[in-house]
């Protein structure tokens, strides 16, 4: 059933994104009277779920939903129509019309994209209210570290003060721009120190914790579950512990704890926890991995977020600002992807894993929120100057406004092959990588 809501999430989210991103194109062919011949939700290779047609255009549903598409009288698009290129051209036809018509046409889908979020993105404000991690609240005890973190210079205890020069009120936003960031500026011990995050040591953090890397430091030890390898060695701990001292020490925090099992891997060490508030002497056996076999309960994630208010006045301008700089990150994203030695190529999702990442119970207010964060998702990556992309053939159109001189036949052929083969390797390597990895997980 978990599985079947996230499924539904995600046809969901991307229908709503393919349906209106195409409209973009569609509206605006329709003013410039070009004929649309299909429109699509999905691909429909071979054959489609569903088609009706509708004076000039061909309604219907692919079975493949990996995108959508318009198909324009008089282009060569996905559909390699080269045969009615071969004709002469009708007043009906995309290649018909004046460029900055064509232009206008190439763009309406980002364009859309861009206003959907920031639609979306005002009625979240001011509905549900601006939510947000403060990293003020997360970092009041200082921050704990994963091991790639503390391979790449943070000492457990330290708290972000900036990242190249910049501070960051939204605790999630500063993770990520810790990984897009080259410096970055911790509070440690009382003074400030300034670290500087290198691609290979990116790539460690996001090959093996991602933005796991780091946490509130938890100040108080209680163990919320006995793990299977506690079962099996026999773990004298309870569930409602709290765990306050080992081999006579005390101890605060949860990664003094895990600094004194890894320092007796393979041992046995004294615990002092309180249980039912008594203090009670346990010895347990630590396994060859610094473990003892029960999960800490962490602090509830609900007790660091803020929520402001908005009119919906107030949403508009905080929808508009949160739209551009949504797409900022896409740029800084796609950035970190084309450098090899941060690997961030290996982290890209194709809709497989981005299902496998959703919540497990449909809830609007997040669907709503990562809807409006994929459009600016797709607006930039349409704009990619990629052929097959709209930005690809906007640049052609620009190009073809300043020289006065049009691609032939065959050499647009030629380029929209070149760009399909791109984009069809790009797709089946991220599928591929998202199905392998459902397939480990679930069956080696």
């Amino acid at each position: 059933m978990d599985t079947l809501i996230q499924i539904g999430q995600i046809i969901f989210i991307l229908s709503v994104l393919v349906v209106l991103h195409e409209f973009g194109h569609y509206l605006p062919a329709k003013l410039f009277k070009v004929r649309v011949e299909k429109f699509y939700l999905f691909m429909d290779a071979g054959f489609s779920l569903f088609k009706k047609k509708i004076n000039d255009t061909e309604w219907g549903i692919g079975w493949l939903p990996i995108g959508g598409y318009v198909k324009l009288a008089g282009m060569i698009d996905e559909s390699m129509d080269s045969e009615q290129m071969n004709q002469p051209a009708q007043p009906w036809e995309f290649r018909s019309k004046p460029a900055w018509q064509r232009l206008i046409i190439m763009l309406g889908g980002i364009t859309v994209n861009i206003v959907l979020a920031w639609f979306l993105y005002t009625m979240i404000y001011s509905t549900y209210g601006q939510k947000y991690a403060s990293t003020e609240l997360v970092q009041k005890n200082g921050l704990m570290f994963g091991e790639s973190g503390l391979n790449a210079g943070f000492k457990n205890g330290d708290k972000i003060i900036s990242v190249d020069g910049q501070t960051q009120p939204k605790f999630n936003r500063m993770i990520i721009d810790v990984l897009l960031g080259e410096k970055v500026e911790v509070e440690r011990d009382g003074k400030k120190e300034l670290l500087t995050i290198t691609d290979t040591q990116k790539s460690k953090i996001l090959g093996s914790e991602g933005k796991d890397f780091v946490h509130s430091r938890l100040t108080e030890i209680y163990v919320d579950s006995i793990s299977p390898e506690g079962i099996t060695n026999k773990t004298p701990l309870l569930k409602g512990d709290k765990i306050v001292g080992v081999n006579g020490q005390d101890i605060k925090f949860y990664d003094e704890l895990q600094t004194s099992l890894k320092a007796n891997k393979s041992d046995s060490i004294k615990l002092t926890v309180l249980r039912n508030n008594q203090e009670v002497a346990l010895t347990s056996k630590v396994n060859a991995e610094g473990k003892i076999g029960f999960l800490p309960k962490f602090e509830d994630k609900e007790d660091f977020i803020i929520t402001n208010k908005l009119s919906f006045t107030e949403a508009i301008p905080a929808a508009i600002n949160e739209s551009y700089t949504q797409f900022i990150y896409n740029i800084k994203q796609f950035k970190l992807i084309l450098r090899p030695k941060t690997e961030a190529y290996k982290q890209v999702m194709s809709p497989i894993g981005i299902t496998q990442r959703l919540p497990k119970e449909w809830d609007w207010e997040f669907v709503w929120g990562f809807t409006a964060m994929f459009s600016i998702g797709l607006a930039f990556m349409n704009l990619l100057p990629i052929p097959g992309l709209d930005g690809g053939h906007a640049i052609f159109t620009i190009a073809e406004m300043i020289t006065g001189k049009t691609l032939s036949i065959k050499a647009a052929e030629r380029v929209q092959t070149v760009g399909m083969i791109i984009l069809l390797s790009l797709m089946a390597l991220t599928f591929g990588k998202d199905i392998y990895a459902i397939i480990v997980k679930n069956f080696l």
